[in-house]
């Protein structure tokens, strides 16, 4: 029986081709941009899963508040990882990661540069699931001056991982590394990734208002992180009030599985995702495969009036509604089952461009083969039998002498419906536009807006010679011998990179404590930062060579943090800026500069203060403005001067605008990722109108025919056929705009500085769907209109 049924409705797809591929192209599309996002968003909730005991790990994350200041921090100080197992028995391991390990690594006459280098405690090999190829987990970084490192890096090194085992690696001259162990990649699924780890120095205790490192914790029971985060307070009054005095503090435990979707602090490890981004693209998904449904359900149910007299004469010669449910179940089950087998090619084909925009490396096969082609199966199945419902119950529902009769009856509730299924297909299409012109827009805004700096042509690099950073004034002077360098600078970070150094604050006037503390971002610069980045001055001065600023302590603060704080006349004011070994810092302000952004526009700009090296070991970023009337030549002359004082490292440079454009290459990829589902979303609904209209013409054959001997031009003939139709999408684009304006100001809400919504945009977004509709039917109009009278009117 069910043989039968696939037969005939292989005959009646076969018989009636044009509409049988409009709909499996739609279907197809649809099922391959659903699968697509599918892949994606199972890989974006997959990550740190891997790790064993991912249930039981938790990073630990810092949130305070005071005025109308606060933090919110991804990063701890050094002592927080013991004390946090010394005070909580719910704590079976803590660790500390700082991302600072890497540079160039030598040995013999290789030289590789390896910046994803982090320095850790031992302990990370029993919270992490690594798994090693040589050496022991158990002690492998328990020593000084030990690295492991990953399979790619130890063959990059030594050739062969297997001989990498007891050798020595340099990161320079004095600096050896003992390789105590080689493990497998980490997995692209990671929100720490590493190529390698350097033990971590058990002498450095650091205070606990310096964050600079990541802290995690294994606890005994998932749910123990209630109990420690309950006690934040005591925990707090502990260890941190001497540096947070006035500080509404709290300690956050963040699930390690949570980190990659749900956490947007400062001083992230990586580009996080976003499950916003998740939703989104789980919405789209079924959205896009809705439309394609659509187009099914509403060329089967146009078409009624071609298939009534089957219906009758099979109802005639005996086959009851449950036969005739099956029938047209089975249709739309082959149907499903064609598109998806094509559906399957095309996502082979645009899987890896889809791979090169979203940064993944997804594979049809993610599942496994087997497991994937059951699902595929399955899939196919449930998707024909969902769009068949409605064409099932109607079709088999006509009564038996009008169908013989020819007779549709009552009509109106079905064309009603189909015109509702016509309008959700745009309302999908005209969103997703105003969706993708709404994130151009803020990207364009974001990459162009004023930063408070000039950010064109300046670039940096890190000073990895120590030698060299102590002849940075010399480097300078021989680099502004020529005009094609327009300034130059020293800074203790590249700026952009989300990794400027924060310490806390005390605004105490006349260098007196007081029971008020702030977290501000500390910023090593020389005296000829400010020029160099074109930064202005709101009041007081910059620091002056010669001037003993160093020794005295000045600092230089920005417009925020005056804000905050509420001073009118900061300049010579007293602040406590440290404390080392009992010794509390004093420093004095002596200038206060405009805002400017040292991260992405996502994040509000924090308090900051400017500081003088210290020592010339803090002089290891060089800013370098080049002249933009050849470009080429200064970086060949850069790299010659360079070359002089440190022959061994090459200039390894970032552009500063592209140091934040990095900062939104999420956001980027998901614009384009958002573009290339909208324009599948409206090519599936136009390929739906391109059927519909081509069935109304061929119904209206005879109709065309007539008005074109009265005397109606091609116009005519297809303002009849195009009318409604466009009419409806006109509908759609009403009802769409208070959805796109609803969701646009949502995601915009994730960025402190925004562009505005205009309303142009929904303008031009509902007349561009207009526009491809009117054009979509108006091709198969004009053929109609342009066919020989003559023809139809003699066709029976």
């Amino acid at each position: 029986m069910i043989k039968n049924y696939l037969k005939i409705a292989w005959r009646n797809l076969n018989k009636h081709r044009f509409f049988s591929l409009v709909n499996i192209c739609g279907l197809a599309i649809g099922v391959a941009a659903f699968w697509i996002i599918a892949l994606y968003v199972t890989d974006e909730w997959s990550y740190d899963r891997y790790n064993e005991k991912s249930d039981r790990i938790f990073r630990v994350a810092q949130h305070g508040k005071w005025g109308n200041g606060g933090f919110n921090l991804a990063i701890t100080s050094i002592p927080y990882a013991p004390a946090l197992k010394a005070d909580y028995p719910e704590v079976e391991e803590a660790i500390r990661i700082d991302g600072e390990g890497g540079g160039k690594i030598i040995y013999g006459d290789k030289q590789i540069t390896a910046n994803d280098i982090a320095f850790t405690d031992n302990a990370i090999f029993n919270i992490f699931t690594y798994h090693f190829l040589s050496g022991n987990p158990e002690s492998a970084l328990s020593k000084p001056h030990a690295i492991v490192l990953t399979k790619t890096l130890a063959e990059k090194i030594f050739g062969d991982a297997s001989t990498a085992m007891d050798k020595t690696v340099f990161f320079d001259s004095n600096d050896g590394q003992v390789v105590t162990g080689v493990i497998d990649d980490v997995p692209a699924n990671s929100t720490f990734k590493f190529s390698a780890l350097r033990s971590f120095n058990a002498n450095l205790t650091g205070r606990w208002g310096n964050a600079g490192v990541f802290t995690f914790v294994l606890l005994k029971n998932h749910d123990d992180y209630k109990k420690i985060e309950a006690h934040s307070d005591d925990f707090f009054n502990k260890h941190l009030k001497t540096d947070f005095a006035g500080v509404k503090y709290k300690m956050e435990l963040q699930p390690l599985t949570s980190i990659h979707l749900h956490s947007n602090l400062d001083y992230e490890m990586s580009n996080n995702g976003n499950i916003a981004y998740v939703y989104v693209f789980s919405i789209v998904g079924l959205l896009i495969l809705a439309i394609a449904i659509i187009n099914y359900v509403n060329l089967t149910t146009a078409r009624s009036s071609v298939r009534i007299k089957e219906i009758g004469i099979r109802k005639v010669i005996g086959s009851g509604r449950s036969q005739l449910l099956y029938m047209f179940f089975s249709e739309s089950v082959l149907l499903a089952v064609l598109a998806t087998i094509a559906g399957m090619v095309l996502i082979q084909a645009a899987i890896p461009y889809f791979n090169h925009l979203s940064g993944k490396s997804l594979d049809i096969w993610y599942f496994g083969a087997v497991k994937s082609l059951v699902i595929f199966a399955l899939f196919a199945l449930l998707t024909g039998i969902i769009s068949g419902i409605y064409p099932a119950l109607f079709l088999s529902g006509f009564n038996t002498i009008p169908a013989m009769k020819g007779q549709l009856g009552n009509q109106s509730s079905t064309i009603l419906f189909r015109k509702g299924l016509v309008i959700f297909q745009f309302v999908i299409t005209i969103v997703m536009i105003v969706g993708s012109c709404v994130i151009y827009q803020q990207l364009h805004y974001v990459l162009n807006k004023d930063l408070g700096f000039n950010k064109s042509q300046m670039l940096t690099f890190h000073i990895h010679n120590k030698g060299a950073r102590a002849k940075t004034e010399e480097i300078k002077a021989q680099l502004l011998q020529s005009t094609l360098i327009q300034s130059v600078a020293v800074a203790g970070n590249p700026i952009g990179n989300n990794d400027i150094g924060s310490n806390d604050f005390n605004i105490g006037p006349d260098g007196n404590n007081a029971p008020d503390t702030k977290m501000v971002e500390s910023l090593i610069i020389d005296e000829d930062f400010i020029p160099a980045m074109q930064i202005k001055m709101v009041t007081g001065r910059n620091f002056i060579k010669g001037v003993s600023d160093t020794a005295n302590h000045s600092i230089i603060v920005n417009e925020t943090l005056i804000k905050e704080l509420g001073w009118k006349n900061p300049i010579g004011r007293r602040v406590r800026t440290g404390v080392a070994h009992g010794i509390i810092t004093y420093s004095t302000i002596v200038g206060v500069v405009t805002d400017f952004n040292t991260y992405s526009l996502q994040h509000k700009i924090s308090p900051m203060v400017l500081n003088l090296p210290a020592v010339a070991n803090d002089k290891d970023n060089l800013y370098v403005r080049l002249s933009k009337n050849n470009i080429p030549a200064a970086l060949n002359y850069l790299q010659q001067v360079y070359a002089r004082f440190d022959p061994e490292n090459k200039v390894d440079y970032n552009f500063l605008d592209q140091n934040f454009a990095n900062q939104y290459q999420s956001e980027q990829k998901q614009g384009n990722l958002l573009l290339i589902f909208t324009v599948l979303a409206i090519s599936i609904a136009c390929l739906g109108l391109f059927g519909l209209v081509t069935f109304t013409a061929e119904q209206r054959v005879k109709e065309i025919g007539i008005r074109k001997v009265l005397g109606a031009g091609i116009h005519h003939i297809v303002n009849m056929l195009a009318k409604e139709l466009v009419l409806l999408v006109f509908v759609a684009a009403i009802v769409a705009t208070p959805i796109a304006w609803l969701a646009a100001s949502k995601w915009l809400q994730s960025f402190e500085y925004r562009t505005n919504i205009h309303w142009w945009v929904f303008a031009a977004a509902g007349l561009t769907a207009m526009l491809l509709a009117f054009i979509t039917i108006s091709v198969r109009s004009v053929k109609a209109a342009m066919a020989n009278p003559a023809k139809s009117l003699k066709s029976e």
